[in-house]
């Protein structure tokens, strides 16, 4: 199995070099991803402008890696279209500092990178946990579970190219209670305007205030506030239908099987 591995954070992110270490217990793994912190860019890609790729000094030892100068999408897609020669079994993009639910994945970075690979007809997986949860434990718990999820995408029949979003909920690994297949919240967020002056000239600030609690059941957010861990299928359409046997084979017993391997 070989795994494809980007973000919006930037190549030097400590989510991204631990999802990396732990996916390379399971497959060749090679990293492509932005020279710089690119969040909130979406799908962009950069037409018309040179891409300047640089390999790197990786972080972890037998893993190949490439800085480029341009967003997630452009990322993977040169990683795909040049960079690696060999087939590709995965895309994983992450893991993502904050997370990436209901309409915030129209904007997100991770939820972009892992989308150019399903565009391109590989499967791909987006990755993200809370803020508050950024630090090395939690990274590890997180990259172990997508390792195993990961593992399993590799051993499974696929229905048909899939895309998933995976959203970690803010609490310790032994609290966590399922794994939901979930839908996108209608709104996380309205989006507000402010005004300021900077000495020089005026200015207007986009203020982003959350609505979580007005979500609706069955979705994302609903589901790791409730201290589940959220996995939604996209595709174009951002719901996709893909079908029920195949998401419940998939996820069955994972949550166990991942507490009974990281005791």
């Amino acid at each position: 199995m070989k795994i494809l591995v980007s973000n919006d954070d930037g190549v030097y992110s400590d989510g991204l070099w631990i999802l990396a270490r732990e996916l390379k217990k399971i497959a060749d793994v090679v990293i492509v991803a932005p020279d710089r912190e690119q969040s909130a860019v979406g799908t962009a890609v950069s037409l018309r402008k040179p891409l300047r790729v640089q390999k790197i000094v990786p972080l972890e030892p037998a893993i190949e890696a490439y800085s480029v100068e341009g967003t997630p999408s452009d990322s993977v897609i040169v990683g795909l279209g040049k960079l690696i020669p060999d087939k590709i079994d995965l895309v994983v993009s992450g893991i993502n500092q904050g997370s990436n639910m209901g309409e915030d994945v129209l904007i997100s970075g991770t939820v972009g990178a892992a989308l150019a690979a399903y565009l391109r007809g590989f499967p791909a997986v987006a990755i993200s946990c809370e803020n508050e949860s950024w630090n090395p434990r939690f990274l590890r718990d997180t990259a172990r579970f997508i390792t195993l999820l990961s593992s399993r995408i590799g051993a499974l029949t696929l229905p048909g190219n899939i895309l998933l979003n995976v959203n970690m909920p803010n609490i310790p690994l032994s609290e966590i209670k399922e794994v939901k297949i979930t839908g996108l919240a209608h709104k996380s967020h309205v989006n507000t305007v402010e005004e300021g002056h900077d000495g020089r000239r005026a200015y207007y600030m986009l203020i982003r205030e959350s609505v979580n609690h007005q979500v609706a059941p069955r979705t994302d957010i609903r589901a790791t506030m409730q201290g589940n861990v959220s996995i939604t299928p996209l595709n174009l359409f951002l719901n996709d239908r893909l079908p029920l046997a195949f998401l419940e084979q998939l996820t069955e017993g994972l949550l166990e099987e991942f507490k009974r391997i990281n005791v």
